[in-house]
């Protein structure tokens, strides 16, 4: 029988009702599936599927190293770590992005991992870049770098399980009507193959749901809300369409951004990344 983890949504009334949302692995091995619009949200990956994407983000995020897993760019105020670089905040010193780390480890111990005490710190241990630079081959974070190595698909898990969590919160971050329509009826659309699902697990891990007010530069966000409204049914099929669509959004972006954080040397990379999608997994 195929292991469901079930995550029951109550919604607010007045807005769609998303019941019973799940993560299903299909062990036939079928293609990914999910729920067309007005069915409860669902995602259904084969075993291999989940392996495959799994690994597709680790190399996207990690570059596929196990040294990847533990990272803190330079330019930013926190440590990003695991397959998904999830954002790990200082303590006291909280910033503008979504916090992710606490939230998966938190998943990963109910799966019936046991984290290695220092991922279970009220805030990260390390305070600055070049102290979490320094601590790289401490016995801490090496512990750490291997919990994470070995716990790449219940990762996978949770990065899915947020993205089945994401439409419900896009739409209520939506006032028109139309464009929560056209949000919804995009979503599905990408939804429907296996190079579209992997679009949609790795960007909502990559760049967030796009609902927050301070993810945005000049009132204009990059989130996977964004692309799904910037979404042009010119630009091909709806991996394509996406691609091209994450493309132009993370371009303005960084035409948006202010100017001494030089995001513009990380847009081909980000390039690169979109234009995976159109190649699938």
């Amino acid at each position: 029988m195929p292991r469901i983890i079930l995550v029951c949504l109550i919604a607010v009334v007045g807005l769609a009702v998303w019941s019973c949302t799940s993560v299903e692995t299909n062990a036939s091995g079928n293609s990914p599936q999910a729920a067309t619009a007005g069915s409860p949200a669902r995602i259904s990956l084969s075993d291999a599927d989940r392996a495959a994407i799994g690994q597709k983000i680790w190399q996207n995020e990690c570059a596929g190293k196990v040294e990847g897993l533990t990272s803190w760019n330079q330019g930013e105020d926190f440590p990003s770590l695991g397959i998904g670089h999830f954002i790990w905040y200082v303590k006291g010193r909280p910033g503008p992005f979504d916090e992710s780390f606490p939230t998966m480890i938190r998943h990963l111990q109910a799966r019936g991992h046991q984290p290695p005490a220092v991922a279970l710190s009220d805030g990260s241990p390390w305070t600055t870049r070049s102290g979490f630079l320094a601590a790289q081959q401490s016995p801490q974070m090496k512990e750490l770098r291997q919990f994470l190595a070995k716990t790449v698909s219940d990762q996978t898990g949770f990065i899915i399980i947020r993205l089945e969590k994401s439409l419900s919160k896009m739409k209520a971050a939506t006032a028109n009507p139309a464009d929560q329509q056209r949000l919804e009826k995009n979503f599905y659309h990408v939804a429907n193959s296996r190079a579209g699902m992997y679009a949609l697990i790795d960007y909502v891990n990559f760049k967030g749901e796009g609902t927050k007010a301070t993810e945005r530069y000049k009132g204009q966000g990059w989130g996977l809300r964004d692309v799904l409204l910037d979404m042009q049914a010119s630009d091909g099929a709806a991996n394509y369409q996406f691609a091209e669509a994450a493309k132009r959004t993370l371009t303005r972006r960084v035409k948006n951004s202010p100017p001494e954080r030089n995001e513009a040397r990380w847009l081909k990379g980000w390039s690169n990344r979109c234009d995976s999608y159109k190649k699938g997994i």
